[in-house]
C-alpha cells in the first residue's frame, strides 16, 4: 500500500452541491449521509485516515466509496443491487392497503384501523401500520378548517392587515374581543400536587360556580392589554367597555379590529359612536375571528391561568384573570404579524379550487 496520499477526488459544482445536501439532511439513510461526507472531504484533499477518524468509520471505507465515485459519479453511492433483506410484501399489497384506506371504512365507524384493515387482507396489522407510514397515511387524524363566505373578504383582509403592517400615524391600533362563558370551576377534591416522578393529579369531576365575561383590547403597537370582566357580553356591557377605552386612551384616533359578533354593531353602538368620531371599527371577515391578534393573548389567558386554575367563586376567577393581566402588563410584548393580504388570500381562495368540477 503506498504512503503517499491520494489526490483529491474530482468533484465538479453541481455534484459538490448536491453532496453538500446530502450531508445535511435528516431524512435521508445515514450510510448514504456518511458517502457524501467522505467525498466532500476528499474533494478537499483530506487524507483517507484524516476522514475515518472524523468520520469515525474505517479507512477501507473511505477508500471504497471514493473509489465508487470516481468510477461513476453520483450514482456510485447507491447501494448495489441485492442490499438488504429482500421486501415481504410486493407493490400490489401496497397498493390495496392503500386503496382500501382512501374508500369508505366498514360499516358503522367513520375511519379505518390497522386491526380493521388488516382483518380484511388478512395481514398483520404491523405491516399495515409500515405501509401508512411509509405513505404517510393517517386515517385516525382529522383537521378542521372553514372558509370565509365573506362578500367583502378581500377589503376586510386588506383593511385589517394594513393595520397590523402600516398603522396610521398618532393613533391606536387596538384588537378587541369579548372571552365569553368563562366558567369558574372548582374540583371536588384537593388536587394532588406534581413530585419527582408524577404529574399534578386532580380529580375528573367539577363544581361549577357561575361564569365571567372577559373584554379585552390588545394595543397592537406595545401589546398592553386592557380588561375588564362584566357578568354577560350584551351591547350594553360592550358600551361600558368603549367608554373604559376612552378613558384609557383620552387623546388620539382610535382603531379597533372587531370580529362580526352583533353585540359590535347594535343601533345603541352605532349611536355612540356617531357621538365619539375619533373610534374608527374594522371588522374581519366572516369565520376568520384568527386575525384578530387579541384571540393569541386569550389562548395564552386559558392555558396559563384558567385552564388548570381551580375557582370557587367566580370572584376567584376574576381576581385570577385580573392577576395575569396585571402581570402581562408589567413585561408586555407585541405580536408580530408577518403574513401579508396577498398570502392569505392565495389560501381563501382555495375554496373556489376545491369546488372546481370536472
Amino acid at each position: 500500500m503506498s504512503n503517499h496520499p491520494a489526490p483529491p477526488l474530482q468533484v465538479d459544482a453541481a455534484q459538490s452541491q448536491l453532496l453538500s445536501i446530502w450531508s445535511r439532511s435528516q431524512v435521508l439513510p445515514q450510510r448514504q449521509v456518511l458517502r457524501a461526507k467522505i467525498c466532500l472531504l476528499a474533494s478537499a484533499g483530506t487524507p483517507n485516515q484524516e476522514i475515518a477518524r472524523r468520520l469515525e468509520c474505517s479507512e477501507p471505507t473511505v477508500r471504497k466509496w471514493r473509489q465508487r465515485f470516481a468510477e461513476a459519479g453520483l450514482d456510485g453511492l447507491g447501494d448495489q443491487p441485492g442490499r438488504g433483506r429482500p421486501p415481504t410484501y410486493g407493490e400490489q399489497l401496497v397498493d390495496r392497503v392503500v386503496s382500501l384506506t382512501l374508500s369508505r371504512p366498514p360499516r358503522g365507524t367513520t375511519n379505518w384501523s390497522t386491526r380493521t384493515l388488516a382483518a380484511r387482507l388478512g395481514i398483520s396489522h404491523e405491516t399495515v401500520h409500515r405501509i401508512w407510514q411509509d405513505r404517510r397515511l393517517q386515517p385516525h387524524r382529522t383537521r378542521t378548517f372553514k372558509f370565509s363566505d365573506d362578500p367583502r373578504l378581500v377589503e376586510k383582509v386588506t383593511d385589517v392587515v394594513g393595520l397590523y403592517l402600516h398603522p396610521p400615524e398618532k393613533a391606536v391600533v387596538l384588537s378587541v374581543d369579548e372571552k365569553s362563558q368563562i366558567q369558574a370551576l372548582d374540583r371536588t377534591q384537593p388536587l394532588l400536587p406534581m413530585r419527582p416522578g408524577q404529574v399534578e393529579r386532580r380529580s375528573h369531576d367539577y363544581v361549577r360556580h357561575g361564569t365571567t365575561t372577559l373584554f379585552a383590547a390588545l394595543d397592537v403597537a406595545t401589546g398592553e392589554v386592557t380588561g375588564r370582566c362584566y357578568m354577560r357580553h350584551r351591547h350594553q356591557d360592550f358600551l361600558r367597555f368603549l367608554r373604559l377605552l376612552a378613558r384609557t386612551y383620552p387623546r388620539g384616533e382610535l382603531h379597533l379590529v372587531l370580529d362580526n359578533y352583533g353585540t359590535h354593531k347594535h343601533p345603541e353602538v352605532q349611536l355612540w359612536l356617531r357621538h365619539h368620531r375619533r373610534f374608527h371599527l374594522h371588522f374581519t371577515p366572516t369565520s376568520a375571528s384568527w386575525m384578530n391578534q387579541v384571540e393569541t393573548w386569550f389562548s395564552l389567558l386559558e392555558r396559563k391561568a384558567i385552564r388548570r386554575g381551580v375557582f370557587q367563586s367566580v370572584a376567584a376567577l376574576r381576581n385570577a384573570i385580573q392577576r395575569f393581566l396585571a402581570a402581562w402588563n408589567d413585561q408586555k410584548h407585541p405580536f408580530s404579524w408577518v403574513k401579508t393580504p396577498d398570502q392569505i388570500l392565495a389560501k381563501a381562495n382555495r375554496k373556489v379550487i376545491s369546488v372546481t368540477g370536472h
